[in-house]
């Protein structure tokens, strides 16, 4: 079997881990997750919501951007991996202190509510459980064989389920969710541990560290950019609205999150070490980028509009009229997530060819239009009618699609500059499946409703799945075939 060949077959052997990985993390999530959105109330998520803020960049500075500097690398030695696991642990446990002692203050920021001093304490822990998992993961990433990660991963989600449902249902409220991150996150580790088959070396280099410095710096900027960005708008929501609207944004931000994280976590699992391992041959990458933008689009454009066109039907079978505010929040934050995932994709094109500082120029972009965005709309946030408690943050999430919008297009342009690839080709690449999404979506926005919100639902994702395959065999989509004979083929291995 030739190099090109054996290649094809680990890209698809890890897609296909990535997403079972993805598919069984995100049951496990929507379980846990209607579960304890019946129990909890809107007040309940949203402390959560506000610790969630901080969690978030100190999770991010453990990281450092090595991760990314280590997939980008070509063959990173033992000594590599040792001292970035070194790192991390040892930031994570100053971060975890320094923390602790400002839960008072993070309090003070909400309205001086002392709940979140002890929660705060509590949920920090799972910084340093999940610096110790971040290399194991990195290694079986960087080798393609990322089964272990998926069945870490989902066991890890079980245990936090079974832990977080047992506490929701005994009353203890908000301290359901913290300690179902700290299950999954102990229990993840555990695993990769205990079935690695990689232990540290008891050495430091700080000559290793510099030498992944100038890639996870800027990734690790990137990142942080990227993440201010997205918790910004809960500190605020959170400090001007209150608590419960924070609760309703904090509830469909995670729910468009699930869909729109898992895209972007399985392109970049799956496709980054292969463009990494084609980066000097330019025709090569080309054929390869351009294949993955299409297939980004053949996957990305039916799944956000098939879940924002039966948003309503999905909320109200899982949690009935409770958290009826959070569905426009979460068609508005799909909609965003479109141009996310987008510049993700472009993204890991020029990280694969280690020019990171184009990335962080372009998150700079992204980052000032969705600053002018918000202070444009930050004085409307906390507007609410008698029918629509979130109608201020409504009109804040508009204005964040325009500024994703025009980010987007700057990264269109950059992407082109680096790789060499056409904009008409990007272009080329998407505009087919964005206009077969557009006839499938008017096909299920005029099915009439149902005698229930199930049979809706079943119905409107019924036609539209069958309208989206058959539109693309029209059209001879190649991404199409290739996944049809890709699965065939499993299919018949299985049976021979």
């Amino acid at each position: 079997m030739s190099e090109t060949d054996n290649l094809k077959l680990a890209t698809a052997r890890t897609l296909k881990w990535n997403l079972v990985d993805r598919f069984g993390q995100q049951v496990m999530y929507a379980v846990t997750g209607i579960v304890l959105a019946r129990l909890l109330s809107q007040e309940d998520f949203g402390l959560v919501g506000a610790i969630l803020i901080f969690q978030a960049f100190a999770s991010l500075l453990i990281d450092s951007g090595f991760s990314y500097a280590l997939l980008q690398r070509k063959q990173p030695t033992r000594l590599d991996y040792s001292t970035v696991l070194w790192f991390n642990i040892a930031l994570a446990v100053f971060i975890y202190v320094t923390l602790w002692f400002c839960a008072v203050p993070i309090a003070d920021i909400f309205k001086g509510d002392m709940r979140l001093v002890p929660l705060s304490r509590a949920m920090f822990l799972t910084f340093i459980l999940n610096a110790t998992a971040i290399v194991q993961t990195n290694r079986l990433m960087k080798r393609m064989d990322v089964k272990m990660i998926a069945v870490s991963n989902i066991a890890g989600l079980a245990v936090g389920a079974v832990a977080g449902i047992w506490l929701a249902v005994s009353g203890y409220g908000a301290w359901a969710i913290v300690w179902q991150s700290i299950s999954a996150a102990a229990i993840k580790s555990i695993i990769l541990w205990t079935t690695g088959h990689w232990f540290p070396m008891l050495k430091f280099s700080w000559k290793a560290l510099r030498s992944y410095f100038s890639v996870g710096s800027s990734m690790m900027l990137t990142s942080f950019l990227n993440t201010l960005f997205q918790k910004i708008y809960s500190f605020f929501i959170g400090n001007k609205a209150g608590l419960i609207p924070l609760g309703y944004y904090t509830q469909s931000e995670k729910w468009s999150t699930m869909g729109i994280s898992s895209i972007m976590q399985v392109l970049t699992a799956s496709f980054l070490p292969v463009m990494s391992h084609v980066q000097d041959d330019p025709e090569r990458f080309r054929r390869i980028a351009s294949k993955t933008d299409r297939f980004t689009c053949y996957i990305l454009f039916p799944c956000v509009a098939a879940l924002t066109i039966t948003a309503p039907q999905i909320f109200h079978i899982l949690f009935g009229i409770k958290w009826d505010a959070s569905i426009p929040l979460f068609q508005l934050l799909l909609a965003r997530g479109i141009f996310s995932v987008l510049m993700s994709n472009y993204n890991n094109f020029i990280i694969s060819l280690g020019k990171t500082r184009t990335v962080l120029y372009l998150e700079v972009i992204r980052d000032v239009t969705a600053l002018g965005a918000l202070i444009a709309t930050l004085p409307m946030m906390s507007l609410e009618t008698a029918h629509d408690i979130v109608y201020g943050i409504k009109i804040m999430l508009y204005g964040q699609i325009a500024a994703s919008a025009i980010a987007w297009c700057a990264s269109l342009v950059a992407t082109t500059a680096v790789t060499g690839i056409g904009l008409y080709t990007l272009l080329r690449d998407m505009i087919p499946y964005g206009c077969i999404t557009l006839a499938m979506s008017a096909a299920m926005i005029f099915i009439p409703e149902a005698s229930s919100d199930t049979a809706t639902l079943l119905i409107r994702l019924a036609a539209g799945a069958t309208i989206y395959i058959a539109l693309n065999f029209l059209g001879k989509s190649r991404i199409q075939s290739d996944v049809w004979e890709y699965i065939s083929y499993r299919f018949c291995k299985k049976n021979t």
